[in-house]
């Protein structure tokens, strides 16, 4: 699990809405292409159980990417994930109307990154978040930092973290326990 210091405990206990990049963040940011054009991505199985968790405790999930991609829009649909915005160069404007669309502020929102892209919604959301491998000029603008690489498992560290310090965690394992 993130290094749980109070500082983060704090700026976790009211989030509503978990922002996450795509590329390096929900898969390992390889990219694979074949002769067609035709993009491949791998995602964990791990994550996308992470996205629903928070989605099942109300907690909304959104996704910004600065590239598009139409299998993440479908792993994203397969997710329930209902806030997509891909091939955004500026992230701010679609984080704006996330928060129009929620009725949120900033200050009720998480955002996950890996590089400069997410820096402008890292600095603006009450808790920012860099993957494992995340490039390092962005480490200083992050409150906490997973264990876990990205696009392997990372997103469900944050997911599990965030349940966890909103006490929202065991009741969620609870109920697969009793299913």
């Amino acid at each position: 699990m993130i290094e749980l210091s109070d500082d983060f405990k704090q700026r976790t206990q009211d989030i509503k809405c978990v922002i996450f990049d795509v590329d390096g963040v929900l898969s390992d940011g390889k990219l694979f292409f074949d002769l067609k054009g035709q993009e491949y991505k791998s995602f964990h199985a791990q994550d996308g159980q992470g996205l629903k968790l928070l989605q099942q405790n109300d907690i909304e999930v959104a996704i910004i990417s600065g590239r598009s991609s139409s299998i993440v829009d479908r792993r994203m649909k397969s997710l329930g994930v209902k806030h997509i915005y891909q091939g955004q160069e500026n992230k701010l404007a679609a984080f704006n109307d996330l928060l129009n669309k929620l009725n949120l502020n900033a200050n009720q929102v998480a955002h996950v990154g890996d590089d400069l892209p997410d820096l402008a919604l890292m600095t603006r959301t009450r808790l920012a978040i860099a993957v494992q491998d995340a490039n390092s000029s962005i480490l200083p603008y992050c409150h906490g930092q997973t264990h876990r690489l990205g696009g392997q498992g990372a997103a469900r560290e944050v997911c599990d973290t965030i349940l966890a310090i909103q006490n929202k965690l065991a009741t969620s394992v609870q109920l697969f326990a009793d299913a």
